[in-house]
């Protein structure tokens, strides 16, 4: 009887894994799924909707367009002079809404794939990282949008004659990568911890909810910092406030830059992700038992 020695085999699929295994190789062997996926999530998400891809423009500009009326119009919360109010909110919610969208698109991954995950196997973590790059996408359009509201503020009204682009714009990439590190962080985290505690999956809206007031989209945090000195450090040290204050910066100059926070900013997305793949690993080898 011929036996195959463990070597001869292309692939050995076991449950024994090391810690930290983000297996790149692996992945790559896999990158025509990943694309799979990410045609997917792009092409089915609005594809029985009437206005269909429209609702990446229309959800933006209709958020900011109601933060302008509440918080700056109701509540005369200041963005700056020559800065108008809509196009400081529209740079917030752009920012902000790759975050969620990672965050939210990550955060179910094994609930909402376990028949899949049950029955094919492939590396569990290019579900939540096909997620990530889909989004990519729709920020980007989301930022052509930002960027023709710049052009007709700056170029057609008289009222945007302080914002400007930033040097440090060369850092967007960047910040892109860092968003997407923490949602994708945090979203793994959650994904493994719903296996478990299905609650979370209705926590998760309010939390989001709760966060977003909580990291400067709608306001400058210089402006929270003023009104609340005692708590101020719940913004100014959000990870995603500074996100979004730096991102305003550099496309509007609105707002402060730290090298430091970035750093910090840097420091917290890495590790959270980190922290988010073990967790997510771990739960990959048990999860159709318990989901």
């Amino acid at each position: 009887m011929n036996t195959l020695k463990e070597e001869e085999w292309l692939y050995t699929i076991s449950s024994k894994k090391r810690l930290i295994d983000f297996n790149f190789k692996e992945i790559w062997r896999y990158k025509d799924l990943v694309l799979l996926f990410v045609k997917r999530d792009i092409v089915t998400v609005y594809k029985q909707t009437i206005l269909g891809p429209l609702w990446y423009f229309v959800q933006p500009l209709l958020t900011s367009l109601i933060f302008t009326l509440i918080f700056n119009n109701l509540a005369s919360i200041p963005t700056g002079n020559g800065m108008p109010p809509f196009l400081f909110n529209l740079a917030g919610i752009t920012s902000w809404n790759y975050f969620k969208l990672c965050l939210t698109g990550t955060s179910n991954t094994f609930v909402k794939n376990q028949d899949i995950f049950g029955k094919v196997y492939f590396p569990r973590v290019v579900m939540p990282l096909s997620v990530v790059i889909s989004n990519i996408l729709k920020f980007g359009i989301q930022l052509l949008v930002f960027i023709s509201f710049y052009i007709y503020f700056k170029y057609f009204t008289h009222s945007s004659t302080n914002a400007l682009p930033q040097i440090e714009i060369v850092l967007l990439p960047i910040i892109i990568v860092l968003m997407g590190l923490l949602g994708l962080g945090f979203g793994m985290i959650i994904s493994s911890m719903t296996t478990k505690y299905r609650d979370l999956t209705f926590l998760l809206t309010f939390a989001v909810q709760l966060l977003m007031y909580g990291s400067a989209v709608m306001y400058p945090i210089s402006y929270f910092k003023e009104k609340l000195p005692n708590i101020s450090w719940v913004v100014e040290y959000n990870p995603i406030a500074v996100i979004i204050e730096t991102f305003r910066y550099i496309t509007i100059g609105a707002g402060d830059f730290s090298l430091y926070k970035m750093l910090y900013v840097s420091l917290i997305s890495v590790l959270v992700f980190l922290f988010g793949l073990i967790v997510f690993n771990k739960t990959e080898k048990s999860f159709i038992d318990t989901v």
